[in-house]
Order: structure tokens, then C-alpha cells, then sequence
């Protein structure tokens, strides 16, 4: 059995990045001759999530209830995963900040080691994973020889795809007992973001980034107006936030997000390796700079040199015009 913890969004919906692991397990499951899939959430699942489990092939949905769950601590969401995982011989989640926290506890708990941000695998027997390293910088090969494989997915390595044959998603809902230990990190209290494009950064197709270049707080208009064309979020460089001009969750790099669109468009933004750590996973870069000797730019899929305050106008207005041809 495979057991893929599935995070879910504010309104109970299962986030995309969880989707493409349970995917990325169903191949992993096919590999081993059909072992079923499982899922196991945090709160019981509303219908509307059981039925797109059942969409996307999983057999069982096994449900954490009770009073430790009412927030999150990373112990204790391992603790009742690991009582509910049985015999499985895969434990995995995505690569989320949660996901990850997480994996590492059960991990712990069950002596053995945790491969983070795997983007493949290779053979089952013994059991090789792919998975990115140095912040995206290098992939490594690691060997998961002990039973149960612990390991996260990298955002957007495989495509999320509902089964070809629906799974049964059988609800079985369980209350473990978690001990205090266990809740001593814990979320106490959250804050709504500022509203801005950037809520869905870490799942954006396209991420439009602006760095040092954008010049002050009043230098984004053209780039946020060049992110709602192209119905992506904005991502920036850490000079941007510690400046104040943009607040912290919209940051891409090592301390911030890690990202993995299909394009990425940084603005003036030289390209230093932390924030490289943070979207060299991206399928193709557009990069806009002043110069042409810019990690950013040298690192690019394509570049464009310029100075952003004229090039970006530029690709607003064209888009513009081809939207109204």
C-alpha cells in the first residue's frame, strides 16, 4: 500500500500540488504490480473532496478527527499518519513546507531515511529516486533501501491527471491519541495576507519576478499589469522585500518560495544563487535585464536586455493589441 498525505485548501478543496502526488503515486503503484493508493487528510473530507480522491484513484481516505488536529503541528500529523499508515511500504507527501515538516517527523519515527523534492524514480527494487538538491542547483540520485520509502514530490514534476478508473475513496475516520510532546509546535494563531497576485505563486503556471531593477514601491505598476495579462502571480528578489516595496510571501528564493512554472519572467533581477535556489525549476526563462552578463541572464531559456520600465510596456501593449486584433 502507498499512503499519500493530502493537504487541502481553506475551503476543504485538495491543493493542486497534492493532486500530482497522488499522480505521481499511481505510477509508482503500477510499477509494483497495482498496490493500492491511499490517502490520509486532516479533518473529515466534505463530499466534494472524497469524490475528487475517488477521481483520482484512491482507494481509502483515511480521516485524522479530534482536538490535536485543530491546528497545525508537524508532530502530530506525523503521529497520526504513522498510526494509520499499517503495512504500507511508502509513505510520501508533496513538497510543501508542510509536506516536507512532516515527512521528515515520520521519518524520524520510523528509522529510516527522507528523500525530499524527488522529481522520478528509477526501478523499485532496489528503490532509486531523482530528486532536486542545492536549492534546484543539481539532481542526485538517492537510494531508499528501507521499508517504508519516505520522500516528497517536487511541485509540477509530473502533471496532475485523474485515473483512468475511478478509486472507491472509502471514508474511515480516525481519532489517535497524540501526546503533549507532540503539540509543543504548533500554529496558535494565522493572518489573511495583503490581497495581492501572488496567492497562488507556488502553483502558478506563469510567475512574472521583478527585482532591484523595478527601482522604488511605485515601479510594479507595468509588472502587475503585465502579470494579469498573462494570468500568472509576482514573485520578487529578497532586495525587493527587505526594501519594503513588496511584501514578504511574494518572495522567490532560497528563505522564500521555491517555484516551478512553466515560464518564468524575472525583471531585473541579477540572478544571485539564493534566488536561483528558487525557481531554477521553472520549464522556460524569459529573462529581462540590463545586463547581458547576468547569472539571470546567462542561466536564461531566452533573454531579453533592456531596461524593464521600457521593455515590459512594450509587451503589455502588444499583448493588448493582439487580444483586441
Amino acid at each position: 500500500m502507498i499512503v499519500v498525505l493530502v493537504e487541502t485548501t481553506p475551503t476543504g478543496e485538495a491543493v493542486e500540488v497534492s493532486q500530482e502526488a497522488i499522480t505521481f503515486a499511481r505510477s509508482l503503484a503500477a510499477e509494483g504490480g497495482g498496490v493500492p493508493v491511499d490517502a490520509v487528510v486532516v479533518g473529515e473530507p466534505s463530499p466534494d473532496l472524497a469524490a475528487t480522491l475517488a477521481a483520482y484513484g484512491v482507494r481509502t481516505v483515511h480521516a485524522l478527527s479530534g482536538d490535536a488536529y485543530a491546528s497545525y503541528a508537524g508532530a502530530a500529523w506525523a503521529a497520526g499518519l504513522k498510526g494509520v499508515r499499517g503495512s504500507s511500504v511508502v509513505v510520501m507527501a508533496a513538497g510543501t513546507p508542510r509536506g516536507n515538516e512532516v515527512m521528515a517527523h515520520v521519518a524520524a519515527r520510523e528509522g529510516v531515511a527522507m528523500a525530499a523534492n524527488v522529481l522520478s524514480f528509477s526501478g523499485l527494487s532496489p528503490f532509486v529516486v531523482t530528486r532536486q538538491v542545492v536549492g534546484g542547483g543539481a539532481l542526485e540520485e538517492m537510494r531508499l533501501g528501507d521499508r517504508p520509502a519516505v520522500f516528497t514530490v517536487a511541485g509540477h514534476a509530473v502533471e496532475a491527471a485523474p485515473a483512468d478508473a475511478p478509486g472507491a475513496a472509502e471514508v474511515v475516520v480516525h481519532t489517535p491519541e497524540i501526546a503533549a510532546a507532540d503539540l509543543v509546535a504548533r500554529v496558535v494563531s494565522s493572518e489573511e495576507p495583503e490581497p495581492d497576485l501572488s496567492g497562488t505563486l507556488k502553483s502558478a503556471r506563469v510567475v512574472v519576478g521583478a527585482g532591484r531593477g523595478a527601482g522604488s514601491s511605485e515601479g510594479f505598476a507595468d509588472l502587475l499589469e503585465l502579470t494579469e495579462l498573462v494570468g500568472g502571480s509576482l514573485g520578487v528578489s529578497r532586495v525587493v522585500t527587505s526594501l519594503g516595496w513588496r511584501p514578504h510571501h511574494e518572495q522567490v528564493g532560497q528563505t522564500g518560495s521555491r517555484i516551478s512554472p512553466d515560464l518564468y519572467i524575472p525583471c531585473g533581477i541579477s540572478g544571485a544563487i539564493q534566488h536561483w535556489a528558487g525557481c531554477s525549476s521553472a520549464k522556460a526563462i524569459l529573462a529581462i535585464n540590463t545586463d547581458p552578463d547576468a547569472p539571470m541572464v546567462t542561466k536564461a531559456t531566452y533573454a531579453v536586455i533592456g531596461d524593464l520600465h521600457e521593455v515590459v510596456p512594450a509587451i503589455n501593449a502588444e499583448i493588448r493589441r493582439r487580444r483586441t486584433a
